[in-house]
């Protein structure tokens, strides 16, 4: 079994607010994790220690689980 499941990594992300929801689907997590994956691999620095595989998507994986990486929403820019 993958850890942390898509629903552990969708309450992580969304937090307590059940008004405000960052993501709503698997779908939103699977994008936001492959498109940091690909900014590690171009060489951004890994938010988080180098995960037991070493792979770029499992380091993504565990910024998102650890909080080190913001989902923005459709109405929020980046700072």
């Amino acid at each position: 079994m993958i850890h942390p499941s898509y629903t552990e990594l969708m309450k992580v992300i969304n937090g307590d607010s059940e008004d405000e929801k960052v993501i709503s689907s698997r779908y939103s997590v699977v994008l936001a994790s492959a498109k940091r994956a690909r900014q590690i691999i171009a060489g951004d620095i890994p938010l988080v220690a180098e995960s037991d595989s070493g792979k770029p998507l499992s380091t993504a994986v565990e910024e998102l689980w650890q909080e080190k990486v913001k989902i923005l929403g459709d109405d929020e820019t980046e700072e």
